[in-house]
């Protein structure tokens, strides 16, 4: 999914965008993670088949990307 795609597909909701820079603030993510964690949540809206991507489909990304890092068992999350 290129960035034009992620805005015209995935592009969250202002409450949803504020929780996601909450997150990204407090588990000091990346860019790049920004746009994975869209995309995420663009799939699990899919899954739900939710035409627009809501504050909880971006929660669900975020806790995935939490666990995908590396160093998650050491910060005992």
């Amino acid at each position: 999914m290129t960035e034009r795609m992620i805005h015209q597909f995935a592009e969250p909701d202002e409450h949803s965008l504020q929780l996601l820079r909450r997150g990204m603030e407090r588990l000091k993510l990346s860019a790049r993670a920004y746009n994975r964690i869209l995309k995420v949540a663009r799939t699990i809206a899919d899954l739900e088949a939710s035409e627009r991507v809501q504050s909880h489909h971006i929660a669900e990304a975020i806790g995935y990307r939490n666990l995908d890092r590396g160093d998650w068992a050491e910060r005992g999350v």
